[in-house]
């Protein structure tokens, strides 16, 4: 279980990589790597290639980095997901809210 982050050379965009489960025992750690940053990023990409469960507060997490972020006006990306944790994201309409690759 891990929360990785990195910032683009630019400074301009943040990639969080969620490996094992994501759930509310990575709340913390999920939260710090996206708040330690002085500047705040343009653009988020939530990576959960190897994200094996994501449950509701993983979901919440979710929604706090969005609304960090900018709310409607953020740009995050979550990509990778596995087809169990693409499915929680589409019943939770969570599409319509973040771009999902």
């Amino acid at each position: 279980m891990a929360v990785e982050s990195e910032v683009s050379p630019d400074g301009k965009k943040l990639t969080i990589v969620i490996k094992g489960r994501f759930d509310f025992g990575q709340h913390q750690k999920f939260r710090d790597s996206y708040e330690r940053f002085y500047k705040v990023p343009q653009a988020y990409i939530v990576d959960l290639k190897e994200t094996t469960y994501m449950d509701s507060s993983a979901l919440g997490m979710l929604l706090l980095l969005r609304d960090h972020a900018g709310g409607d006006e953020s740009q995050v990306t979550v990509i990778n997901s596995n087809p169990d944790v693409r499915k929680i994201l589409a019943i939770a309409n969570f599409d319509r809210l973040f771009d999902i690759n």
